[in-house]
Formats: C-alpha cells, sequence, structure tokens
C-alpha cells in the first residue's frame, strides 16, 4: 500500500534498520508477540528515539496498541508492556475475537466520503488527555487518533484498496522532513 502512493518502504528488524527512517508504520499482529520481539531486536529504544525526534509515526490495529501508553482486555488490565508513546488506553479485542471481524465505513475528519475500516479482534482506543485527536469512531468509541505526529488506527487500512489514509500519511512524512 505504501508503494502505491510512492513511498519506499523497508523491513525493519534491527535498530540499525531505523538509520535514516522518515516515517515509520508499526502493523496489525499479535501485541504481545510484537513488543517481545521489538525488545528482543533493540528495537524498542530506537523506536521511542524515533517517535521523540518527530518522526511520523502510524500503529495500525496491534501497532495502536504498542504505542498505548495503558493497555487492558475488555474489562480487566493486563500486564504488557508497551511502548507508551501515547496517552491513549487501548483496550485488546474490544470488538471481539476474529470470528466476528467486521467492516464498516468510517467518517474520518477531513474526508469527503467514508473510508473502510476492516477490523479483526481490533482495540478500542480512549484518549486519556486533551492532546488526543480523534479522527474517527464507531459506536463504542475512537478507532482512529491523532497525538502530533503519531497516528493510532484499530482497524487495518491496508487490507482495502482505499489509499487515501496511506497518502496523508506519506504527505505528513514529508511535511516532517522538511
Amino acid at each position: 500500500m505504501l508503494r502505491s502512493v510512492g513511498a519506499r518502504p523497508v523491513a525493519v528488524r534491527r535498530s540499525g534498520g531505523l538509520e535514516g527512517v522518515r516515517g515509520l508504520v508499526l502493523p496489525g499482529g499479535e501485541s504481545t508477540t510484537l513488543i517481545r520481539l521489538i525488545h528482543r531486536w533493540g528495537l524498542a529504544d530506537a523506536i521511542v528515539s524515533l517517535a521523540e525526534s518527530g518522526v511520523p509515526l502510524w500503529g495500525t490495529c496491534a501497532g495502536a496498541v504498542l504505542i498505548s501508553s495503558r493497555i487492558s482486555e475488555r474489562e480487566h488490565r493486563v500486564d504488557q508492556p508497551s511502548l507508551g508513546l501515547a496517552p491513549v488506553h487501548a483496550i485488546r479485542n474490544r470488538f471481539g475475537r476474529q470470528v466476528e471481524s467486521f467492516q464498516e465505513p468510517l467518517a474520518v475528519a477531513g474526508m469527503e466520503s467514508p473510508f473502510p475500516g476492516v477490523f479483526i479482534r481490533a482495540p478500542l482506543l480512549e484518549p486519556l488527555d486533551g492532546s488526543v485527536e480523534v479522527l474517527a469512531s464507531v459506536r463504542e468509541g475512537a478507532v482512529f487518533l491523532r497525538a502530533g505526529r503519531i497516528w493510532l488506527s484499530s482497524f487495518h487500512p491496508e487490507l482495502t484498496s482505499d489509499t487515501r489514509l496511506h497518502r496523508l500519511f506519506c504527505e505528513g512524512v514529508r511535511d516532517a522532513a522538511e
């Protein structure tokens, strides 16, 4: 999806791979596994440094959980480390299990027509302070947030043919680099 909007993405598996990165997407997956791998591969401090230096960061689904400063699982708190980069409470799997996946058109701030939100074991994202802007919500609450140059989405925009969000993120990456 990033290539389709003119970006040159690279897969990063070691902290040295982040050198020269102008924007970073933390993908979906299983958040406890992803945070373990981030620590095992020595990426945590490098990712935090990137974000603190103003490099745009986008976490989708499990990536959003990793960026959040507080994590719970539906009705109870979980003991899961995170990168703590955004004042957001991520409630893992809030929309149900894999078999309860769904697609819902989202009214995204600044977009004229709905964006197709694909939700797979998605977290609900609750802003913890006024610095977090809600860009899209569903009946249950916020699913797309922005905290400065950090984006968090509960849904998987890469699973659609709609490139608008990826295009906007890449524009933000270009603007931040100037």
